[in-house]
């Protein structure tokens, strides 16, 4: 048996089983070579939201440098003995030549349009499905929960608490840099802070207090040791009665006289509308108007958001379950489909998939992807999904239309067409410039202002339109019109 830092180091037979049993057939029926085209893409936004936040793109490329089998799994796929050795031999000499587009992390992204494209073999395209899409769809999924939470909170900070509630270790580092994408300042999980620079936050828990003889030693032991950032746990006993009568006593005893302010106190159980209002009553006369107060306790975005309509004095949020798990909606339902063949000159052949639920059917060829923002307001109109080698000219009108209702249309101009995506893997080779995560939340929280307020509300949100090419859809419909049976 393997242990997890052993995991860590080679994921590449992180796979699902069906993955290498068609590169086999592929390789046996002499397909290796051919290049293909996958796109991945969503069809609905959790929670019935208006938009998603893309995220997970830097440990995809992770995954993409490392992606080689080793002798321990070409020992595994030989004892398998289903699989033709020269196939086994084709692996032992596995090198990714793909070429990759993504839309950047932080970047709002709505149903059906490919936020991934990946070019190559199609044994090499086909194999890294399940990881790309196990990598895309967990981080997606967290920044969006979190995006949702943290405008819920209007402006106060929301602190990540979910690490031991998350699915296994990965879902807990992962999802708090996700939910730091999101908007989230900081989270409770140590190592996400080492390794990704995701600010480590928290305080103490109901077992630090029950400890000593009383909750007022406590939190005199606290302060004494942690003076510069002081946040007493104040719901052990009674919030009103005890907790927040000590913390006052202690940041006037302990704090005070040595030149210090207190940093807050947290609650964490009770009605916390009504007790924040009576805390913060009991803190502003004892002097202590600067004093924050915290609230945690099984929070999202729809509860933080009555609070503060309730008059709820919080500060800030500490949120944890609901938000490392999207309890609400823990499924980001990304998927990967065949949209185009290269033939033998070079010639890209469309593909797509037909069903009888029409939100199955798949938009063929190589696209591209736009994002149109009217140049006035700074505010996107629309996306548009475009054959590769389409451009937008921005500098004449142009005319959008539901792909779903043709006759729906729309002429914009002065507006500015901007492509989405980048080149991040170039022959197998990364081409993409690292960002710092700072960097990347700062862009999520000012893409996300270019969306209208009527897409971004939690009930029932405006459709954004994500429309496609003139030229584009002539080829769906035909391609459609021709498997009409």
């Amino acid at each position: 048996m393997k242990n997890q830092n052993d995991l860590k180091t080679n994921l590449t037979m992180l796979t699902d089983f069906y993955e290498i049993t068609m590169a086999n057939g592929y390789f046996t029926n002499g397909y290796a070579d051919t290049i293909v085209y996958f796109d991945m893409f969503f069809r609905r936004v959790p929670d019935d939201g208006g938009y998603a936040i893309m995220a997970g793109v830097q440990q995809l490329i992770e995954y993409l440098e490392n992606l080689t089998f080793t002798k321990e799994d070409i020992e595994y796929l030989r004892d398998c003995k289903i699989f033709n050795e020269d196939f086994i031999r084709y692996l032992e000499n596995f090198k990714f030549s793909c070429d990759v587009w993504a839309v950047p992390e932080g970047t709002p992204i709505f149903p059906v349009e490919p936020i991934i494209t990946v070019r190559g073999p199609v044994i090499q395209a086909q194999f890294i499905e399940t990881m790309l899409l196990l990598t895309i769809n967990h981080q997606s999924l967290i920044a969006t929960k979190a995006n949702r939470i943290v405008r819920a909170a209007q402006g106060r900070a929301v602190m990540e608490f979910g690490s031991r509630r998350a699915q296994g270790a990965d879902g807990a580092i992962l999802g708090a840099r996700a939910a730091y994408i999101g908007g989230c300042c900081g989270t409770a999980c140590t190592i996400c802070d080492r390794d990704y620079g995701v600010k480590a936050l928290g305080t103490m828990a109901h077992s630090w207090i029950q400890l000593f003889d009383s909750e007022l030693e406590a939190f005199r032991a606290y302060a004494r040791e942690y003076p510069s950032q002081c946040t007493l746990l104040v719901d052990t006993y009674n919030v009103l009665k005890s907790g927040v009568p000590n913390a006052i006593k202690v940041f006037n005893e302990e704090l005070v006289p040595r030149g210090f302010r207190p940093a807050g106190i947290r609650i964490d159980s009770g009605d916390i509308t009504y007790l924040s209002r009576k805390a913060r009553k009991m803190l502003d006369s004892a002097g202590f108007e600067d004093c924050k107060i915290c609230a945690s306790n099984s929070l999202d975005e729809y509860i933080i958001r009555d609070m503060l309509m309730q008059g709820a004095c919080v500060d800030s949020f500490g949120v944890g379950e609901r938000l490392i798990t999207s309890s609400s909606e823990p499924v980001f339902g990304g998927v990967y489909k065949l949209s185009g063949v290269e033939d033998a000159q070079g010639n890209i052949i469309p593909k797509i998939k037909i069903s009888e639920n029409v939100a199955k059917i798949t938009t063929p060829c190589f696209k591209n992807l736009w994002r149109l923002y009217d140049r006035e307001s700074g505010k996107a109109i629309a996306d548009v999904i475009t054959l590769h080698d389409e451009v937008i000219d921005d500098s004449k009108p142009y005319e959008l239309f539901d792909p779903d209702h043709i006759w729906k249309r729309k002429t914009v101009t002065n507006f500015r067409a901007v492509e989405l995506r980048e080149k991040i893997f170039e022959h197998g080779k990364c081409i993409a410039k690292p960002r710092d995560l700072d960097e990347i939340r700062e862009y999520c929280m000012k893409q996300v202002d270019t969306l209208w307020e009527e897409v971004t509300r939690f009930e029932n949100p405006h459709q954004y339109y994500v429309d496609l090419s003139q030229k584009l859809w002539d080829v769906k419909n035909r391609l459609i019109s021709e498997h009409r049976f």
